[in-house]
């Protein structure tokens, strides 16, 4: 008997991705792009407004000025030079004319009303700079860039975007075909009003195919095949023969001598394992078939799963076996199914001899009676294998160990989500403005060349806001640190983010959750946001500095470099950054554009930081050069002249 661990690792070893194949946009919705899209022109691709006002010579300043054209969204402005002395009005998204090099939004203006006069004025009364409130062309993309990559997956958005830059035909990875098939004399269609004695209706074949739906795959209902095994072997061929890539058959794969799909199975491939230890769903046989033409040629290979006959094992080894393997015919990089961490809500005795995957209900509820946010599970009830009312309304597989115990109510469990996340309406159970909102225990499990890996670095983001925190305003820069660091966590060494929080700019909230962080949670990373600027608010250096063991002003004069690159105000930030017992704890701007700049400047060296702070000091890097051989370079000094250049103003 394998573990599920080993089983799920064999199915995704044996799967391989389809081929692509070319289909029209309005087809490509929920498919695996099989290429790069490169835009074939920029966008926006003429100088447009982002606002309605008029475009004006910034160098005029405020004053009366007559209206020359109304440049509204085409091309109404075209051919048309606004020169100084003159405006043009502009509509959002409309083209600026030649000559002006800023808009002033409507709201900073005032119509002149003088019937004696023909043409139309205006009266700006706000001085303005070059670029403002223009896109230059290219602003949104740049001819060439690539704005989608192969691996990718196409939503609505994506859609949106391959229409935006012109794509109407798209490579894509082909999603499978899959043939389902019932066994069993004891079968009926679910038409069949008036059951006969031993006669049940066929559950199982319906679910799945719903199920598939689901996964946007091609469908062939094979029907329900008697407990014969001639005429088993007949309907498998004509499926094989009818090109699928995946056979579902459900029952049939226990120790029955009417149970003929396992021997079937072993016959014309080869079977990989028929029994898990899992709870439900043991009897679950997976094996690799290669199908023969009428000219003995191979064909391409099939997967063939037998699903235990209980409804709720059957549907239960679908979840955990069957949609990872979809997924990884259709291409996606990452098949496995989301972990999140829950707190049970009913104490639940688990089985002694195998882990249980257990039918619960997953919603986010904002405040428990502690004010800590965070998912919850409910327990479907009874989970006995053919009660299928445990999987009714039920969107998460609690995993929970073969102990024999009972795990107290409160307890944090693994669950894998199955179904839609449900979650708590906006105005129940606000929670007080000063407390911390952690994401807890967002763990995907990732597997990489055939192997499950945890992270190797564990990265805590924390935002220092009182405008977020208060519920005054979004927080952009959390989100955005979260999705660069998981997006460069292969450059950080396998790093992940996994936990979030938010706090008021308050010395001691901030303190609080650096120290949990990193004494009792043990943190690898914690990167704070924002705090770190000049007013009598901004106390996140001073709350971590109180907390810090050595300090590490490296990573802030690289960080230092890069901001002067963009802005001279750079120069105010008083960030910290140091380490804390086994934890590097660094403070970056609140801006979410800086962000992004301080981490990428940071990519090269953090990995290796991270090691030597684990005890690990054999990495080097491989750019890197002996202090002897090193060439004296004063990069703060160029850094700096490079900055101050950049931002003189024209003729200064």
């Amino acid at each position: 008997m394998i573990s599920v661990e080993d089983a799920l690792d064999t199915v995704l070893r044996v799967a391989q991705r389809l081929e692509p194949v070319t289909v029209p946009l309005h087809e490509a919705l929920g498919k695996v792009l099989a290429q790069d899209i490169r835009a074939p022109d920029p966008l926006p691709p003429y100088p447009a407004s982002v606002k309605d006002g008029y475009a004006v010579v910034a160098a005029d300043g405020p004053g009366e000025y007559p209206v020359i054209t109304e440049s509204r969204a085409g091309n109404d402005g075209f051919g048309v030079t606004v020169t100084p002395g003159t405006v043009a009005y502009v509509t959002t998204g409309g083209l600026v004319p030649d000559g002006a090099d800023a808009v002033i939004q409507v709201e900073d203006t005032e119509k002149i009303k003088d019937d004696s006069i023909e043409t139309k004025r205006v009266r700006t009364l706000v001085k303005t700079s070059p670029g403002t409130n223009i896109r230059p062309v290219g602003f949104d993309i740049e001819k060439d860039a690539v704005v989608l990559r192969s691996g990718g997956h196409i939503g609505a958005s994506e859609v949106g975007l391959l229409a935006t830059v012109g794509v109407t035909m798209v490579q894509v990875h082909r999603t499978p075909t899959i043939g389902v098939l019932s066994t069993g004399d004891e079968l009926v269609e679910p038409t069949v009003q008036d059951l006969g004695r031993g006669q049940i209706r066929d559950s199982n074949r319906a679910m799945l195919l719903a199920a598939l739906i689901q996964q946007n795959c091609k469908i062939i209902d094979l029907g329900i095949a008697r407990d014969d095994e001639e005429e088993l072997e007949r309907i498998m061929d004509n499926a094989f023969s009818g090109g699928v890539d995946i056979i579902l058959t459900s029952g049939g794969v226990s120790m029955g001598d009417c149970d003929f799909v396992k021997p079937l199975l072993e016959k014309r491939g080869k079977v990989y394992f028929n029994k898990v230890c899992m709870k439900p769903g043991k009897p679950l046989t997976f094996a690799e078939i290669s199908p023969t033409t009428s000219d003995n040629v191979k064909d391409n290979k099939v997967l063939a799963f037998g699903l235990p006959g209980n409804p709720v094992s059957c549907l239960v080894c679908f979840h955990l076996f069957v949609v990872p393997a979809i997924r990884c015919l259709s291409g996606w990089t990452n098949p496995n199914l989301l972990r999140v961490s829950a707190r049970i809500e009913q104490p639940i005795k688990t089985d002694p001899v195998r882990p249980e995957f257990h039918r619960a209900v997953v919603k986010w509820r904002r405040s428990d009676e502690l004010g800590i946010p965070g998912f919850v599970a409910e327990s479907t009830g009874r989970q006995m294998s053919s009660r299928l009312l445990s999987m009714k309304s039920a969107n998460a597989l609690l995993e929970l160990p073969a102990s024999g115990s009972v795990i107290p109510a409160g307890t944090s469990v693994s669950a894998i989500i199955i179904s839609d996340l449900i979650g708590t309406p906006a105005n129940e159970n606000p929670l007080p403005e000063d407390k911390v909102f952690p994401t807890r225990g967002i763990a995907c499990r990732e597997t990489i060349g055939g192997e499950s890996q945890d992270p190797v670095f564990r990265v805590g983001i924390l935002t220092v806001s009182d405008t977020v925190a208060s519920g005054s305003g979004p927080d952009r820069s959390g989100p955005r640190a979260v999705s660069v660091v998981n997006s460069s966590s292969e450059k950080l060494g396998g790093a992940k983010v996994v936990a979030a929080a938010v706090v008021p700019d308050d010395r001691s909230k901030i303190k609080d959750v650096l120290q949990r962080w990193s004494d009792v949670e043990k943190m690898d990373l914690i990167l704070t946001l924002g705090g770190t600027g000049f007013t009598p608010r901004d106390v996140t250096p001073e709350a971590t500095k109180e907390l810090l063991e050595k300090e590490t002003p490296g990573l802030l004069h690289v960080m230092m470099q890069e901001s002067l690159k963009v802005t001279q105000y750079a120069m105010l930030s008083r960030a910290a950054a140091g380490i804390r017992g086994s934890t590097l704890i660094i403070n970056m701007p609140g801006n979410p554009n800086a962000v992004a700049e301080c981490m990428e400047v940071l990519l090269p060296a953090l990995k290796h930081g991270l090691k030597q702070i684990k005890g690990d000091k054999r990495e080097k890097h491989p750019g890197h050069v002996p202090h002897a051989q090193a060439a004296p370079v004063d990069t703060w000094e160029q850094s700096y002249q490079k900055a101050s250049l950049s931002n003189k103003e024209p003729g200064s």
